[in-house]
């Protein structure tokens, strides 16, 4: 049984949802099964997401959170938290993985409320103390390359996995992900701690 009031996990999937092979999927059973407090919403309409809609999803569940918060967020989610970083009355969190985000060059009326992505490093620092990016070389959804279209310019710590990481998802081959279940175990990480590869 999950210790009440130690720490929670908020697990955000992108744009057409996180399906059972995904490597979010895989996290929230095994951080569960370690006893782990777990909420992974189905965000409204994942196929045509509004973001306001997501939005007010995700501050509901970080309000009903308590102790210590870890958010991951992947793809679409990671602009979900980009926005709500910029509203003036944004929860802060402890920790805060970004996975893969999309650049500006995806160009989808299905996703255009999210676009363009702020980035505004002021506004992110303040929603968390220790935030960490993971992406790949070649990611088809960010062709701009998410460590120079976002970790430099948001002054994040980044880690960049090879081109063959594709967007850290199904078809690249990332249902378990040992790395992602590592880091959130851990109490700090680092880049050099890390294993850097799946």
């Amino acid at each position: 049984m999950p210790v009440s009031g130690a720490r929670q996990f908020l697990i955000l999937h992108g744009w057409g949802g996180s399906g059972p092979d995904h490597w979010q999927s895989w996290l929230a059973s095994r951080l569960r099964a370690a006893g782990e407090a777990v909420r992974f919403p189905t965000l409204p309409n994942p196929d045509e997401p509004r973001l306001e809609e997501w939005l007010a999803v995700m501050r509901h569940e970080l309000a009903s959170m308590s102790g210590s918060r870890i958010v991951v967020c992947h793809s679409l989610a990671v602009l979900l938290w980009l926005h709500h970083a910029r509203q003036p009355d944004a929860a802060a969190v402890d920790r805060l993985l970004l996975v893969a985000p999309p650049g500006s060059a995806v160009n989808n009326p299905q996703v255009e409320t999210f676009f363009p992505a702020p980035r505004d490093p002021l506004a992110l620092h303040r929603t968390a103390p220790e935030i960490e990016l993971v992406c790949s070389a070649a990611d088809p959804f960010c062709p701009e390359r998410a460590d120079r279209y976002y970790g430099e310019p948001l002054g994040v710590q980044t880690l960049l996995y090879p081109s063959e990481a594709g967007h850290i998802n199904v078809a690249s081959g990332y249902g378990p992900w040992p790395w992602v279940e590592s880091w959130c175990q851990r109490q700090h990480i680092t880049v050099e701690a890390a294993d850097r590869f799946p």
